[in-house]
């Protein structure tokens, strides 16, 4: 039996997030049965239960502020190593969700190293470069970058970009480094259009089916709100701006209203978080087109849900995206009045273009990003290490 223990997401059940809903996946879809997962949960207790077949471990982690983060990551890792000493486990495999514990990592690879275990690392994106963090945060996560892939094994990356970028900054290292990318679920949502919650939330917000442009994502300045808003409002679409995200009216908030002023503006609605997710599959299907402005680095969960989805996808032209969605997408860059422009061009699409464009998003997710290529893949890799 290969013991692969996985921490550093919030754990399972997933509500949100990326990593989460990765957990949840590769433990709900395992194939092989030769393959037993340990996976880390933050909570206010440290007790077990089984979910997904899996063995799920709650671990007590004190509210310290933004670094209650690394020390979950540090009390899963000690967790970790006390069960595999206690229970005389071989042939395991820890797997370290992001890059906050690199400061910490060396000593207890120490430790891994003569209980044989292996450490895999996923880089995630670019901690470093996010403007939520200060000039100190952002040096930590830059050195905890480079200190766990020093450490590391093996740096599973779920982006090609973010496989060379490790490669080319780290080459001191040399270090080994594999891509499997994230995945996506690309059934169709199982809620009907009539469906009365569905209808309740259009009512709520006033918004028609297939009259509104969607983004999905957190609020954060590098997903670019302020950019996608300034240019929305500068096109001549009668459609609607429909934003899910965990909005807090904060200093960026206020930044954003003041540089756009969009509540002058019906068509911008910020809605919120959607946390049911067939529904909010459901609000995808039933966009005329998907805006993404992330560019902070990795394969981007929304993006790829987006690309399952919804017909038309309006992405930012950075390297990850185009990555991504290839020719099934159309993209705009950052400058003045190039979105605008796109999307007044987007709603006099011919039905052929808007096929051709659902179509070629469709089948980069089946040939590239479904869950069960995903998962095949890690199952690969863990019991052939």
């Amino acid at each position: 039996m290969k013991h692969v223990f996985i921490i550093g997401s919030k754990g399972i059940p997933a509500n949100y997030g990326g990593f989460e809903t990765f957990v949840e996946n590769i433990t709900k879809k395992r194939v092989n049965e030769s393959i037993y997962y340990h996976i880390s949960c933050m909570s206010d207790n440290n007790n077990e239960f089984i979910y997904n077949s899996a063995r799920c471990f709650n671990v007590k982690t004190p509210n310290i502020g933004s670094a209650k983060a690394i020390l979950y990551d540090i009390l899963s890792l000690k967790r970790c190593i006390e069960y595999i000493r206690l229970n005389n486990l071989k042939d395991c495999i820890i797997y370290i969700l992001a890059c906050r514990i690199g400061p910490f990592i060396s000593k207890y690879k120490r430790q891994l190293k003569k209980l044989g275990v292996n450490i895999f690392v996923n880089p995630d994106g670019h901690e470093w470069r996010r403007s939520k963090w200060n000039s100190a945060v952002k040096k930590y996560w830059k050195l905890s970058e480079q200190l766990m892939v020093k450490n590391a094994d093996l740096i599973i990356c779920d982006s090609k970009g973010i496989e060379s970028y490790i490669q080319k900054e780290y080459h001191k290292y040399n270090p080994l480094t594999l891509f499997i990318a994230y995945g996506a679920d690309v059934g169709k949502s199982n809620i009907e259009n009539n469906d009365l919650s569905l209808k309740r939330w259009y009512e709520k917000y006033r918004i028609t089916p297939y009259n509104y442009y969607l983004i999905v994502g957190r609020f954060v300045p590098e997903n670019n709100y302020e950019l996608i808003i300034k240019e929305f409002m500068n096109s001549n679409t009668k459609k609607d701006l429909v934003i899910i995200s965990n909005v807090e009216e904060n200093d960026f908030y206020s930044k954003l209203l003041k540089e756009t002023h969009f509540k002058e503006d019906d068509r911008v609605k910020f809605v919120g978080t959607v946390y049911q997710k067939e529904l909010l599959k459901k609000i995808r299907e039933q966009a005329f087109a998907y805006i993404h402005g992330h560019e902070v680095g990795g394969t981007n969960p929304s993006l790829l849900e987006a690309l399952a989805s919804t017909q038309i996808n309006i992405l930012l032209n950075v390297v990850f995206n185009r990555e991504v969605a290839e020719s099934g997408a159309i993209y705009f860059s950052k400058k003045s009045n190039d979105l605008a422009q796109l999307i007044d061009k987007t709603e006099k699409l011919s039905h052929e273009e808007i096929d051709n464009l659902n179509n070629g998003a469709k089948l980069r997710i089946l040939e590239e990003y479904s869950w069960k290529k995903i998962i095949k893949q890690y199952e690969d890799l863990f019991l052939h290490v």
